[in-house]
C-alpha cells in the first residue's frame, strides 16, 4: 500500500493532464452524477484525486467532503478555487474518521480496483452512510480488455498496481456482496469501459 502512495504522490501534478484522454467519459459520469445528488445531502467523496469531480458536483450538494489518501493530490486540490461548502482533506478511505450514519451520499470513483482491500473501503462506507444512503461507485472494468492487460502492464513498471479486475457483472455482484442494494447502472465508454453504480445501504 506505501508504494501505492508513493505512485500516486508523484502523479499529482500530472492527474490532470494525464485524465483529459477520458475527458468524454468523465463529464458523461459527471453528468450522472449531477442527477443522482440532490441540495438536502452531506456528501463524502473517496479518493478525489486533485478534486476534478468535487468540484463540479459542490453545488449540487448541501455539503461536502472530499477526500483522497494522497497527500500530494490534496495539495494540487487545495490550490484550486473552491465553493464554501466543499472541504478537501486527507483520509484513508479503509479507516475513515467520522461517526457512523453521518453522510447521505459517498462517492468513491475509479478507486476499488486499485485498493488491495477494497471489502474495507466497502465497509467503512456502509459503516458512515445513513440508513438508505447512497453509494454512487463509477469504476473501471476491464478484465476482458486485452488493450488494458497490456496497459497495466507497462503502467505496473512505473508502480501503479490494480488489485482486481472484473467486469461489469463481476462488479455488480461484488457491491451487493459487501451489503449494497443496485439501484441502476450503466456503462460508460472511454479507454477503458466505465460501470458507472448507484447502490443503497441496505438495513438489516
Amino acid at each position: 500500500m506505501n508504494s501505492n502512495k508513493k505512485f500516486w504522490n508523484r502523479f499529482a501534478s500530472k492527474y490532470d493532464f494525464i485524465i483529459k484522454k477520458d475527458e468524454q467519459a468523465y463529464e458523461e459520469m459527471i453528468k450522472l452524477i449531477r442527477r443522482d445528488v440532490n441540495s438536502k445531502m452531506e456528501m463524502l467523496e473517496l479518493a478525489t484525486g486533485t478534486g476534478l469531480i468535487a468540484l463540479r458536483i459542490a453545488d449540487k450538494v448541501k455539503y461536502l467532503e472530499a477526500t483522497d489518501f494522497s497527500e500530494e493530490m490534496i495539495k494540487e486540490a487545495k490550490r484550486k478555487e473552491r465553493p464554501n461548502n466543499l472541504n478537501f482533506s486527507v483520509e484513508d478511505a479503509c479507516d475513515l474518521p467520522y461517526g457512523s450514519k453521518t453522510f447521505d451520499c459517498v462517492l468513491i470513483s475509479n478507486a476499488l480496483h486499485i485498493m488491495p482491500k477494497p471489502e474495507e473501503a466497502l465497509s467503512n462506507i456502509k459503516r458512515v452512510l445513513k440508513d438508505e444512503g447512497i453509494l454512487i461507485a463509477p469504476t473501471f472494468t476491464h478484465k476482458s480488455s486485452i488493450k488494458a492487460k497490456v496497459l497495466w502492464k507497462l503502467m505496473s513498471i512505473v508502480g501503479f498496481k490494480a488489485y482486481s479486475k472484473w467486469t461489469t457483472d463481476e462488479y455488480i455482484k461484488f457491491i451487493k456482496s459487501n451489503g449494497f442494494k443496485i439501484k441502476k447502472s450503466k456503462k460508460i465508454k472511454g479507454t477503458f469501459e466505465l460501470a458507472y453504480i448507484v447502490a443503497i445501504k441496505e438495513c438489516r
